[in-house]
């Protein structure tokens, strides 16, 4: 496995990958000097990663290699499909996966994403458009909706 820090908006991130694909992005709350070489194996995740954060990507192509229970999988899979600048609600996400009972299950599953940003567990909201958890924390769930939000706040002065 190769890992990597880098600088973000949000402060350190953490990605660690192989040739089979990228398996954890995390937030790091301490202060990490960025890598000053890259590994090979997450160049393209952390350039995509750089260019969405300038504002230039909507859309992450990577192959990813995320650890975990088959339901998480397919709860991580169905987080892919949320489109940039759109949220979705938990009951939503636990309907579309076949059957609303799996609603906590699935809030589990959201939780336990090991890829931050790329699979957009952030786009999921409370069915009253609530910030509800994100491990990140709030804030960061705050900021990466906002940047993603096709309506962008204007400065008055």
């Amino acid at each position: 496995m190769s890992q990597a820090f880098i600088a973000s908006p949000l402060g350190t991130l953490e990605i660690i990958g192989d040739t089979h694909g990228i398996s954890r992005v995390t937030f790091i709350d301490e202060k990490i000097p960025q890598s000053e070489k890259i590994p090979e194996a997450l160049t393209t995740a952390v350039s995509q990663l750089q260019e969405y954060f300038k504002g230039n990507r909507t859309h992450f192509n990577l192959k990813l290699n995320p650890q975990g229970t088959d339901f998480q999988k397919r709860v991580w899979e169905a987080l892919g499909q949320i489109p940039f600048g759109k949220t979705t609600s938990y009951l939503q996400m636990a309907k579309n996966l076949g059957d609303p009972k799996v609603i906590r299950a699935a809030a589990s599953a959201n939780g336990k994403n090991p890829i931050a940003i790329i699979i957009p567990c952030h786009r999921v909201i409370g069915s009253d458009q609530s910030m509800t958890g994100y491990a990140g924390g709030i804030w960061r769930k705050k900021w990466l909706l906002e940047h993603e939000s096709p309506v962008k706040q204007q400065s008055l002065f």
